[in-house]
């Protein structure tokens, strides 16, 4: 019989999938670059026409002006308080109830995780009213605590868990079990550790969104020094003038955590949990 050779895709195929990801690319990074040159012109250089990518002379001192009437640094800590904690805590409480639906038994748990999973289709601003009376009875708004209470378990990352540990084999767990290790200890030292991908890819997804968020805070927060990064650049937009270089640069500034933090972890997105010599 005659082997069956392997088909691979042609020289032009590929050059051609390379060309428009590239053009792809491009287009999708193009907003950020206009950004940073944006960052580094003058006021009277950001409306010109034609536009220029930089102005005649770089000005790294907006970056400097950007907390002289505006207390960036505060907004710049308060995200990163919020984003911290509320990362810390959602990754424990997702991996927790993840687990918990995916491997211990008991009644009604397939209707407590649709209903609980259902909560995902009550779109955010339907929330607004009821958590906004809830704070004020808790005496949280106007306070950091305002943004990080309701954001302390969420239903996506239960769900995300679980389908990760459904792919976890039973035999680790069974020999835990054999070995008197308790529930809560066989999701501490065996699951939690085999799951860093997906803490990893979780962790990303909450941090932006965490980060991003500018609804909570303009609904909770009125104190200049209690805002987060959205909400402090949307406040440094003038009614009548904007200094668009500076908040450009604030803007700029505002984008590097998220960089860093897929940079660190984009690894753990493409390693998987190699489990050898074990069947369910």
């Amino acid at each position: 019989m005659k082997k069956m050779k392997k088909k691979y895709p042609s020289k032009i195929l590929i050059i051609l999938l390379y060309i428009v990801l590239s053009i792809g690319a491009l287009i999708m990074i193009a907003p950020f670059l206009w950004m940073f040159s944006t960052s580094l012109k003058s006021i009277s250089e950001v409306f010109t026409w034609p536009p220029a990518i930089f102005g005649k002379v770089l000005r790294w001192d907006n970056y400097l002006k950007i907390s002289e009437r505006y207390p960036f640094g505060r907004f710049f800590i308060n995200s990163a308080i919020v984003s911290f904690i509320v990362v810390v805590t959602q990754l424990f409480t997702s991996s927790l109830g993840g687990y918990v639906f995916a491997r211990l038994k008991f009644r009604f748990r397939e209707i407590l995780f649709v209903v609980y999973l259902a909560t995902m289709m009550v779109p955010v601003h339907v929330t607004l009213v009821p958590l906004f009376i809830i704070m004020r009875y808790l005496g949280q708004i106007d306070k950091l605590s305002s943004l990080i209470l309701p954001n302390l378990a969420t239903a996506f990352g239960t769900f995300l868990m679980r389908q990760f540990f459904l792919t976890i084999p039973t035999g680790l767990e069974d020999a835990a079990k054999i070995d008197g290790c308790t529930p809560f200890g066989i999701y501490w030292k065996i699951f939690l550790p085999l799951s860093k991908p997906a803490l990893a890819a979780l962790g990303v997804f909450i941090f932006v969104g965490i980060w991003n968020d500018f609804l909570r805070p303009l609904v909770f927060i009125n104190k200049i020094n209690n805002m987060t990064l959205p909400l402090g650049l949307a406040n440094m937009q003038g009614m009548y003038s904007t200094n668009w270089p500076v908040l450009m640069a604030g803007t700029f500034i505002s984008l590097l955590p998220i960089i860093i933090a897929f940079l660190l972890a984009q690894d753990f997105f493409v390693k998987g949990v190699t489990l050898s010599g074990i069947k369910e």
